[in-house]
């Protein structure tokens, strides 16, 4: 079902594609699965990561864990970002106008731009406190406002089913 919205999103809906995520039987359910499957390994790389930031684990190396961790991370964005497309084509008008769709994408980049300026700032000195030392501040905040964010991405996912 399409509701009133801008012309670009009622044609995405009106497609090909957008009617046959909403008439198949396991289209949308399966972009959800694979949405879900994205957010647990996007979030939860991102959420231990963060927590190591904060001073949990202080024997692992920082580096060693975000060596292991991004890939991971990478591969949770990549799915969500197809799977959440598809969805969109689907819904478009409706999550357009739902009140949580632009906090949702200000989150998302409010989160890369903070893991953008953590990369290229602080971490760069990742040699000197990567192990059994406390973690700079900067790293500390940086960790903190990322799962923030996250959290906060996750929340106005799921309420855009209800607003």
């Amino acid at each position: 079902m399409t509701h009133p919205g801008p012309g670009w999103a009622v044609a995405l809906e009106r497609s090909a594609f957008g009617a046959w995520m909403r008439q198949a039987l396991w289209a949308y359910p399966a972009a959800e699965i694979l949405h879900l499957v994205g957010i647990a390994l996007l979030v939860g790389s991102v959420a231990l990561f963060d927590l190591r930031l904060l001073g949990l684990s202080r024997h692992l190396p920082v580096s060693l864990l975000a060596h292991h961790l991004l890939p991971w991370a990478w591969w949770g964005f990549a799915l969500v970002v197809v799977s959440g497309l598809g969805m969109f084509t689907a819904h478009a008008s409706e999550w357009l106008a739902s009140p949580a769709f632009p906090v949702k994408m200000g989150l998302l980049v409010a989160a890369g731009l903070n893991r953008a300026v953590f990369h290229h700032g602080v971490y760069r000195t990742v040699e000197s406190w990567d192990r059994d030392v406390p973690v700079p501040r900067a790293a500390r905040a940086s960790g903190a406002l990322s799962l923030l964010l996250w959290g906060g991405v996750v929340v106005c996912g799921r309420l855009l089913a209800y607003l």
